[in-house]
């Protein structure tokens, strides 16, 4: 046999049936690409979406919220780690999603069960008197369960300090200003005490750290939470006098120990004397025990808009004056803290559900809640949980009945959240590089029902077409409201929470989002877009928030008695979530609207310009490069959307040319983030929308450069601030430029160099 001349006959067959091969490839891959899809609603989608509405049920929400506040649940704890996590999984996979558990090793904290938190006044004989409880008085036996924690602030230092007392108010930046600079109240070694309200626990604790404070005293007043004249729980919602808040003093996203990475086997740890926590030590108290103190307080008189709801006069300090029964001499006394908190490593866990996309499975929707309370939670998180195993349910039940979703939904059940959102932060850490390519949006829910007096959002601008358009579709769940001509959920939304009460214009406000949920990560590490939804108390009862948040007193018969009996606005938002996340996961071209975020984000710079135009402008900064850049953003915006409408106009498009547009309008919002971080602040990127320096409640526009012009007058070395300025300056309006040319055309690129 010639050897040589089979080889060659060989070879040549293999060639020819790999040319064949690659023909046939090419001319089915072609025909795919090729093929031409509709881009019209079909009646199939109505369908879906009628199916999903439909299945919603009330008592089903009601019993998942019993099963979930049936025992206190904080995280790293055996119910929220284990017996949780196994209900939620459970759950999800009886109705058909594929399950993953990601479990992290992080640092948690936990007051000591032995010796417990207290503060008191140590007298002129060294004995302390009115010493504080360290529990919450048990009012209905609902709240009487022996896993309890008592009231602590997470990551709080431990320490024993003693010093004269001073009132600083909120503990906001312009609070301890008032104190030093217009009272000359120098509160170094001084216990602070502070109500909570208007800005994170955590910036409090660190505005107070660096005015020098020795502890700092936090506090629920009945301004806050209680109306005047009005029973407190159990006759009514308000927060009764023992009622305390407890919560996280952290200032990070995720793990204190493994800032910017996930808690994987592999991580390093930051070194306990490095961690980003407070040095001093902190403690909550109810409003019972604040009066107790603040009513004993010498110095001046504080002023009208610091004067809260106890039946007292305000004043600010330092220490005590007066006598008590001719008793005790609190001119010769002082104030004491008792702090013993620890910091542990425990395992926290988020389960995660998938259902597989159909024509894109690379494209994923995410819905997402947390599962950890302080206590039992029925408001936060558990109607936000609850409402995500009923969505797990509905979807289920719709794919058995035929739904085939075009793209991956996945929802997520957070652990650790009220710690820093550490669960989703450690997720998105470890899977940022394919969240960044493939996630479309993430949906949140968290304080999801506080009542049922009007719809709240907020989100990434280019998603506010799409929630004013769902809500326009959606009937009005309260009956009084339809008998008053507003039959649809956006038209009674409008009416109660309206972005400009004076304009005719008016539209549902929809708040800007930096922190404060799961949401974070997603948006400010890949930068994901995102949405945020609940439903409020009553808006005109005044109160900061509601009353009984993260104390005992928030229980499954809290929730059925005073927030929502029945269950209506469990199920309103639960078909909420289902049909706006039907829409993103199923409509072609995704509905997303640039337009709208290229309009915000003038409105924000012309906003922006009214407070600092004019000092930046006498600094030799030159504010017409802000306004052409956002300018042409705006242009380019508009540009995109038209081509949107085009290409929707038409019967069918090809694939890849709904895949190319969809793209685009995803990576907008990913052409926002800077990789170094916004200021020093690695956990935050984004340079539109992130927490304020003093608030990481509050998201603020441009928030870098804001931050760099804070205060700037009072400082002493203007020309190294003023540099830092202008660094920022260029940073912002690099990535502005750079987002306007991630949506023009896709070839030849335009940029600044080119444009």
């Amino acid at each position: 046999m010639d050897i040589g001349r089979v080889s060659v006959r060989v070879g040549v067959s293999a060639i020819i049936v790999g040319i064949v091969f690659g023909i046939l490839i090419g001319y089915f891959s072609r025909q795919a690409s090729d093929n031409c899809e509709e881009t019209t609603h079909r009646q199939d989608e109505l369908d879906v979406a009628k199916m999903l509405y439909d299945e919603v049920d009330k008592s089903r929400l009601e019993n998942n919220l019993r099963i979930l506040t049936s025992s206190p649940h904080i995280a790293g704890s055996k119910r929220d780690e284990i017996d949780l996590v196994k209900v939620v999984s459970e759950s999800w996979q009886k109705s058909g999603l594929q399950i993953a558990v990601h479990p992290y090793e992080v640092l948690l904290s936990y007051p000591n069960e032995t010796d417990p938190n207290y503060v008191a006044i140590v007298d002129q004989n060294g004995s302390e008197v009115f010493k504080s409880s360290s529990i919450e008085r048990v009012i209905d036996e609902s709240e009487n369960h022996t896993n309890v924690v008592n009231p602590f602030n997470a990551y709080s230092a431990n320490g024993i300090p003693q010093g004269d007392l001073v009132y600083i108010n909120y503990a906001r930046m312009e609070d301890i200003q008032y104190l030093e600079r217009d009272l000359t109240i120098n509160l170094t070694n001084k216990i602070c005490i502070a109500r909570y309200g208007k800005i994170f626990r955590g910036n409090k604790a660190y505005h107070a750290e660096h005015a020098g404070c020795a502890g700092l005293i936090l506090y629920s007043d009945p301004y806050e939470y209680t109306v005047k004249g009005k029973a407190v729980y159990p006759n009514t919602w308000f927060l009764p006098g023992s009622g305390t808040q407890r919560g996280t003093l952290f200032l990070g996203d995720g793990d204190p120990e493994t800032p910017n990475y996930p808690s994987l086997d592999s991580a390093w740890r930051t070194p306990k004397s490095k961690l980003n926590v407070p040095a001093i030590p902190v403690t909550p108290i109810g409003y019972d025990d604040a009066v107790k103190y603040l009513s004993r307080l010498s110095g001046p008189k504080a002023p009208t808009n610091w004067q809260g709801g106890l039946n007292i006069t305000y004043h600010v300090g330092p220490g005590f004056e007066g006598s008590y029964l001719n008793r005790y001499n609190f001119e010769l006394s002082f104030m004491k803290m008792h702090v013993v908190t620890r910091n542990e490593r425990k395992f926290t866990h988020n389960v995660i559900g998938y259902i597989r996309g159909r024509e894109e499975p690379d494209r994923y929707v995410l819905f997402g809640s947390h599962r950890d309370a302080w206590v039992f939670g029925s408001v936060d998180p558990s109607s936000a949980q609850t409402i995500m195993l009923e969505l797990g349910h509905i979807m289920g039940k719709a794919i058995q009945k035929g739904w085939r979703p075009r793209r991956t939904i996945i929802l997520c059940s957070w652990g650790a959240e009220e710690y820093g959102f550490i669960g989703s932060t450690e997720w998105v850490e470890e899977f940022q590089k394919n969240l960044a390519s493939r996630a479309v949006v993430y949906i949140n829910l968290d304080v999801a029902v506080i009542g049922g007096y009007t719809l709240y959002a907020g989100g990434s601008p280019s998603l506010v077409d799409l929630v004013y358009s769902v809500t326009k579709s959606f009937p009005n769940p309260d009956e009084d409201e339809v008998d008053s001509g507003r039959p649809s959920l956006y038209d009674s939304w409008k009416e109660r929470l309206p972005d400009n009460r004076t304009s005719k214009d008016k539209k549902p406000f929809i708040r800007q989002l930096g922190s404060g949920s799961d949401y974070t990560a997603f948006l400010q590490l890949p930068g994901v877009s995102v949405l945020d939804f609940g439903y409020a108390w009553d808006l005109r009862q005044g109160i900061d928030f509601y009353p009984t948040y993260h104390s005992v007193y928030e229980t499954f018969d809290y929730m059925t008695k005073f927030v929502d009996p029945g269950f209506k606005y469990h199920q309103v938002l639960t078909r909420l979530l289902a049909e706006v996340g039907r829409r993103l996961i199923d409509y072609p071209i995704l509905p997303i609207n640039l337009e709208d975020y290229g309009k915000k984000i003038v409105q924000l710079r012309d906003k922006f310009l009214l407070s600092h135009a004019t000092k930046m402008v006498q600094n030799g900064i030159d504010i017409r490069m802000f306004i052409n850049v956002t300018e042409r953003l705006h242009e380019a915006t508009k540009n995109f959307q038209k081509r949107v409408d085009v290409l929707r106009n038409k019967k069918c498009l090809k694939a890849l040319e709904i895949r190319a547009l969809n793209d685009q309008a995803m990576q907008m919002e990913r052409s926002f983030i800077d990789t170094n971080g916004i200021d020093d602040k690695t956990n935050f990127k984004h340079i539109i929308f992130a927490p304020g320096e003093h608030d990481r409640y509050s998201g603020i526009a441009f928030p870098a450069l804001a931050q760099s012009l804070f205060d700037i007058d009072t400082d002493t070395d203007k020309e190294s601030r003023w540099n830092e300025v202008r660094r920022q300056y260029s940073i912002l309006v690099y990535h502005l430029g750079s987002a306007a040319s991630t949506i023009r055309k896709l070839a030849p690129m335009q940029g600044a160099s080119n444009s």
